[in-house]
């Protein structure tokens, strides 16, 4: 049954849009509305704007829209019924009993079942079974406590072939959804065996308390060092940080990001809660914009080795286009975290992350990495690098700093250094508006790939403006329905919403077309606000909207009069000679 429509409207009006997109992404005031950068695409120059009058928001950059049950689909990966119990837990209201979970949603439960399941098993053979022995020792020799050890959920699973699979199906479950959760394959043969055998174990857990996943660290032996579960319904490696379960809880305003699991571990034993990691890959840009939820800094305590190095300037890049300020820790004597508290101690790692320096002095020196400083060709390329990274400063008294630095450095004129920069800056700036003018153009052209779109531009505009049309004056519903049949649109989809719109607004006065997200998917509801976002720039009134009838109608008529007799009926033939001749 579908969730009635008065809890609906209750639950957005207890989550206003600005206010849960406002706790994701940072917003500036538009007049009556908000813009801010996409959540769901790179970007430096907002184009997703957010309707407070119509509670929806739409991005002309890359087309994402819908109302506030949409965005959190999308911004949390989840489900309608799931994103509605979502918002309704975050305004503190009860699900109707009558609700219903879809396939998906059901198969999503039930993996977040099997492994809180798994993950307890694993747990229990590190701690109390003879089998967990080689777990055991691994993590004494790391020097984590119990209490670390019963707080992250660390496990360990036996060098067996199906020592997880038969005691998941002994709990009932079945060996689908024991694959489904990636904790199982299927070989070539049919069979089915563990995915993850004599390794340590580190359950992966969502904000929301969910095991999602899991982590595996192997001991000794061949194969990978870590082995980390692949996507699957209700975990997205990309779209999730290590321990973020803990490190929210933080009253910090700031994150550690460390390279893996341990380090996370050793840091969070050590004292220091706020603090996470990636998950087997480089830091993506997701997982930068959920970083900026939670955090106005990030201190970067990577690795010291080459790829350490490496991955810092690519999360510095990230994390700056997040809108996040970021330090870098220089450790010496030690390769990661973990090593740095082991032989120093946590007084010693909180005094790094204290004197942790600005990713602007860390970019600046590596420009000099593979150069002859000696030499005059080595020295102006020096300076490029350097009018680069300065060039990408935002606050102009903080730039102006690193400007009188490096020129005082080398011994140039800083006026000199200082026009170069602002050249790059213009270049810049005019490159960025651009870009953005490029990525909406380019979405407004993925629309136009509709063959109606491209074959009958008039009909599909006139498609549009009906239905908004009706969507700013739903009074004219019998008008609009007595004069135009759903049969003279060319587009599917449009025929789908105009067909849904007439049936929603004769059910309910009240009626709100951002209400269809349980029929169409979130693609398609960015499709609508993009229509809704139109419609606010057009004059909308009968005139318009009988225009647009008209081309519909008479569309629709050409194609009746041009169609062969051979595909007609014997009646319809007639039908139509009567009015061929009634023409002349």
């Amino acid at each position: 049954m579908p969730l009635p429509e008065d809890f609906i409207m209750q639950l957005k009006q207890n989550n206003p849009i600005e206010s849960v997109m406002g706790s994701y992404v940072s917003l500036k005031r538009s007049s009556r509305d908000y813009v801010c950068l996409c959540p769901f695409h790179s970007e430096k120059t907002p184009s997703c704007h957010i309707s407070v009058g119509k509670q929806f928001f739409h991005c002309f950059g890359c087309g994402a829209g819908g109302d506030v049950i949409t965005f959190v689909m999308k911004a949390e990966n989840l489900e309608y019924i799931e994103a509605v119990r979502f918002l309704a837990q975050r305004a503190g209201m009860s699900m109707p009993e009558e609700a219903k979970n879809n396939d998906l949603s059901r198969l999503k439960a039930r993996i977040l079942e099997i492994n809180r399941m798994a993950a307890r098993y694993f747990h229990q053979t590190l701690m109390k079974d003879s089998r967990g022995e080689k777990g055991r020792l691994y993590f004494n020799s790391r020097q984590l406590t119990v209490k670390t050890i019963t707080k992250y959920g660390l496990g360990y699973a036996p060098d067996e072939w199906r020592y997880l699979t038969d005691y998941l199906k002994s709990q009932g479950c079945t060996e689908e959804e024991i694959v489904a959760a990636n904790l199982a394959r299927q070989s070539q043969k049919g069979g089915v065996y563990d995915s993850f055998r004599d390794r340590v174990m580190f359950p992966i857990i969502d904000l929301r308390g969910n095991v999602i996943a899991f982590g595996g660290r192997i001991i000794d032996g061949e194969g990978p060092k870590y082995l980390n579960s692949s996507d699957t319904p209700v975990f997205k490696k990309s779209r999730n940080l290590f321990s973020l379960n803990f490190a929210k809880r933080s009253d910090e305003r700031r994150l550690i990001l460390a390279e893996g699991y341990m380090d996370v571990i050793a840091v969070n034993q050590a004292g220091f809660e706020n603090v996470v990691a990636t998950l087997g890959t480089a830091l993506t840009p997701e997982q930068a914009r959920i970083m900026s939820q939670y955090a106005d800094e990030v201190i970067i305590a990577y690795d010291s080795d080459g790829a350490g190095q490496n991955a810092t300037q690519r999360a510095i890049n990230l994390l700056s286009e997040a809108g996040v300020k970021t330090k870098i820790i220089k450790m010496e004597g030690a390769k990661d975290p973990d090593e740095f508290i082991k032989k120093f101690g946590a007084l010693r790692f909180k005094q790094l992350l204290d004197n942790s320096d600005g990713a602007i002095n860390f970019r600046l020196s590596k420009c000099g990495n593979d150069l002859d400083l000696d030499s005059d060709t080595g020295r102006v390329e020096y300076l490029k690098r350097c009018v680069d990274v300065l060039s990408q400063i935002a606050s102009p008294v903080e730039r102006s700093v690193y400007i009188s630095k490096i020129a005082k450095e080398q011994n140039i004129s800083r006026d000199a250094l200082e026009l170069q920069v602002n050249s790059v800056i213009r270049k810049r700036i005019n490159a960025d508006k651009k870009q953005t003018w490029n990525e909406i153009r380019t979405f407004s052209e993925k629309r136009k790939t509709d063959p109606a779109a491209v074959n009958f531009p008039k009909e599909y505009k006139a498609e549009q403006g009906i239905i908004a049309y009706l969507c700013v004056h739903p009074e004219e519903l019998s008008f609009v329905e007595q004069s135009l049949s759903s049969d003279c649109f060319l587009t599917e989809f449009h025929k789908k919403v105009y067909e849904k719109l007439i049936s929603g607004m004769k059910e309910s006065a009240d009626f709100n077309i951002l209400s269809l997200q349980s029929e169409f998917p979130a693609d398609e509801m960015g499709k609508i606000t993009g229509i809704l976002s139109e419609a606010q720039t057009l004059e909308l009134n009968r005139n318009a909207a009988e225009d647009y009838i008209n081309i519909l109608k008479e569309r629709r008529e050409r194609e009746q009069t041009a169609a062969p007799p051979s595909a007609l009926s014997d009646d319809d033939f007639l039908s139509l000679a009567k009015k061929i001749r009634s023409r002349k």
